[in-house]
């Protein structure tokens, strides 16, 4: 699937944005810039989020020449780095709101340098690059069960990989959803 093509998830279609746009929303969709928080969002929403967090990522690397260190192709399979740029990005929202002071800015950029430096310690604790990646490890507690063995995949298209995350965790909210649903209904009968 080139990289260009739509993301296509069952009941959504997502036009890619101009090349030039760092942010944009579908009409009906909140406009007010707020906290993501990533553990509750609906399968809509999280659709919805992704794909704007993802646009604004690319923006991101490009207009500040990011690279792997930093921002690594495959960062949207690590929550630590989803977790960082979904702030800066709320962050770089109201920073450059039109309502907002204007040294909004000035402050938002002092931040990205420390986030950037955040960034590139997490990049690296959890063995990200341009062109290998693997999940990040996690350390077994004394009771726990070993951690599994992880090992580094080839990045061979980076769009592709997206889309397909996306997808998958579209569909694994929305089974959440309509297991929650059938259990409600089951309930009231």
């Amino acid at each position: 699937m080139p990289a260009d093509e739509p993301l296509h998830i069952p009941g959504y279609q997502f036009d890619p944005p101009p090349a030039d746009a760092p942010d944009g929303e579908p009409e009906g969709l909140p406009s007010v810039p707020r906290p993501v928080n990533w553990n509750i969002l609906t399968s809509d929403q999280a659709a919805f989020e992704w794909v704007e967090l993802d646009r604004w990522v690319n923006w991101l690397r490009r207009t500040y020449g990011l690279g792997p260190s930093i921002l690594p192709p495959l960062w949207h399979r690590h929550p630590e780095l989803v977790w960082e740029l979904s702030a800066l990005h709320l962050h770089w929202l109201c920073a450059y709101d039109e309502q907002q002071n204007g040294s909004a800015p000035l402050g938002w950029h002092q931040d990205f340098a420390e986030a950037r430096a955040r960034l590139h310690d997490w990049v690296a604790a959890c063995g990200a690059r341009l062109d290998r990646d693997r999940a990040t490890r996690q350390t077994a507690w004394p009771g726990e069960d070993p951690a599994p063995t992880i090992a580094e995949a080839s990045i061979q298209d980076r769009a592709v990989d997206f889309r397909t995350f996306v997808v998958e965790d579209v569909a694994r909210r929305r089974a959440v959803e309509d297991a929650y649903i059938a259990a409600a209904g089951s309930q009231s009968s």
